[in-house]
């Protein structure tokens, strides 16, 4: 089995075959980070097509050095900044839906965790589109800081401190949500 950096040096040397194997390989991952930007499904979708048509428009840009994943996602990222600079606005949905199904034998403990999953969901909405990606790719997608310094073309110090700062507003967004039980 090919790792994504050799399927890619074969697509950039020709062989077209290989980005439907990266495509098959990463569509979902990518449709998570646009879904948890954006909370549409069709935006999401076409956003994960833009992607992989600028991975074959810029082929030849890519050195076969780092991560695939991260060459991807800084495209990814532009993708998303080119999105809403187009918008020029933000958005924003009550009624969004639910990214992670949580399931567990006990009732009560399962609608709690619901209850605090839909908040989190919602202060996540307030978020400007640029402080949800980077918690969804540090706090969810798992990234290092040093992969998203490349990406958001940063240094690591640069992402820490945009974590931190996204991370203090969700947590002031999610406490001005919370509701005392008395």
């Amino acid at each position: 089995m090919n790792t994504d950096n050799e399927l890619m040096l074969q697509l950039k040397e020709g062989d077209l075959d290989k980005l439907g194997i990266l495509f098959e390989r990463h569509k979902k991952n990518l449709f998570g980070f646009f879904f948890k930007i954006t909370y549409d499904r069709d935006v999401s979708e076409d956003m994960v097509q833009e992607v992989f048509i600028k991975i074959l428009k810029y082929k030849d840009s890519f050195r076969g050095y780092g991560k695939f994943s991260t060459w991807m996602y800084s495209i990814a990222h532009n993708v998303s900044v080119d999105h809403f600079r187009k918008q020029n606005k933000y958005v924003f949905s009550e009624d969004s839906e639910r990214l992670i199904s949580v399931e567990d034998h006990d009732h009560e403990l399962n609608t709690i965790r619901d209850e605090r999953f839909d908040m989190l969901n919602r202060a996540m909405l307030k978020l400007v589109p640029d402080k949800r990606e980077i918690l969804t790719l540090s706090k969810i997608d798992g990234l290092k800081y040093k992969e998203l310094g490349r990406i958001l073309n940063c240094s690591e110090n640069t992402v820490k401190g945009r974590v931190f700062r996204a991370l203090k507003e969700l947590k002031n967004i999610y406490s001005k949500m919370e509701v005392p039980d008395k």
